[in-house]
């Protein structure tokens, strides 16, 4: 492996999201969406002219691509591995010293820590439990390296999940991502990206606020049979900490 990058140059990378605002705007682009300079600017409660000094550093250093519609400004994360990179180090990064201050900031903490998309695949306490269930069954195999078994073609083929098409792609075709909420590896990779759209297309899976990500009743049922997982298991936390009734 060739290493492009010394010192300075890797200090310099890091130097792009080792400050709050820059870092905040690219855990809020990891909604997989394109983000305009003011919608960025009021999420992290600074000014426009601020937000764009900040945009204008995050994508000179090739962590965000932007796109011009008229008078607006649009931004995402340049990359799946951009994406990658930002999950990997959230999860690394320590809790926040201050827990959220009212209910509505706590239940969508919680949302967000039971199912949310990780730029295009599923991430959260569900993304955890797929990935779990799918070693389980044997659609995935660790043994040497993550990896995609002959039982699993056959699985997601089923689920109408086909797999040749995504391995054409230049996209490694499955991929550790760790969590930052759980603090374990979620599916990440091209396989993970179909899996998300499946289950939305199946209805299992709906939209939440935000990024979070809800499993609908049939969804949840559906999906447990498929993975072998008693129903509640899938289930959200309830408001006293425990699993919800299925």
């Amino acid at each position: 492996m060739t290493i492009r990058a010394d010192g300075r140059g890797l200090a310099g990378f890091a130097a792009l999201l080792a400050d709050p605002t820059r870092a905040g705007f690219c855990l809020a682009l990891l909604d997989g969406r394109a983000w305009t300079a003011g919608e960025l600017a009021r999420s992290a409660g600074v000014a426009a002219s601020t937000a764009s000094d900040h945009l204008t550093r995050l994508v000179r250093g090739g962590l965000l691509v932007e796109e011009r519609q008229g008078r607006h400004r649009y931004v995402r994360l340049a990359d799946p591995t951009v994406a990658h990179l930002v999950e990997d180090l959230a999860a690394r990064a320590p809790a926040p010293a201050t827990p959220p201050r009212t209910l509505r900031a706590a239940s969508a903490g919680a949302a967000l820590a039971y199912a949310r998309t990780c730029y295009d695949h599923l991430a959260g306490r569900l993304g955890v439990l797929l990935y779990d269930a799918l070693l389980a069954r044997g659609v995935l195999d660790r043994s040497a390296g993550l990896t995609l078994t002959p039982t699993g073609t056959s699985w997601l083929d089923d689920l109408g999940v086909p797999v040749e098409p995504l391995r054409a792609t230049r996209r490694p075709l499955v991929r550790d991502c760790l969590d930052w909420t759980e603090r374990r590896p979620h599916l990440a990779g091209a396989l993970g990206a179909a899996l998300c759209v499946r289950l939305h297309h199946l209805g299992w899976t709906v939209p939440g606020t935000g990024r979070s990500v809800r499993l609908s009743p049939t969804g949840r049922h559906e999906l447990a049979e498929a993975l072998a997982l008693d129903p509640a298991t899938l289930a959200p936390p309830s408001r006293d900490g425990g699993p919800a009734r299925a």
